[in-house]
């Protein structure tokens, strides 16, 4: 299952969340690890300017949403305390989105 999420940074959080970007690209078997825990085949975040601030775009590529999220709030992996940490920090809110078109295999 892809699954996309839109959230609102909060000002002055940008750079936090490309330093996080960064850092989490420099520890792949600990995202790894997480992956396995939760289910995740991909991710991706994509950060976009709009003129009523910043956006992070989240997808990922998921076995079980709902089994994904539970086992990452339980996970007391390094990894996932200190994402929930910058997330809890950067992130103000959700969008919700408008599905106007879906198809798979």
């Amino acid at each position: 299952m892809l699954s996309v999420a839109f959230s609102k940074v909060r000002e002055g959080e940008v750079d936090r969340l490309r330093a996080w970007g960064r850092e989490l690209m420099k520890r792949p078997d600990e995202v790894r690890e997480t992956f396995r825990h939760e289910g995740v085949r991909h991710e991706m975040s994509h950060l976009i300017r709009t003129n009523d601030g910043w956006v992070l775009v989240r997808t990922a590529d998921v076995e079980d949403w709902d089994q994904a999220l539970k086992a990452y709030a339980a996970s007391d992996l390094p990894i996932d305390t200190e994402h929930r940490q910058v997330m809890d920090a950067a992130l103000d809110g959700t969008f919700s989105a408008e599905l106007i078109y879906e198809c798979s295999l």
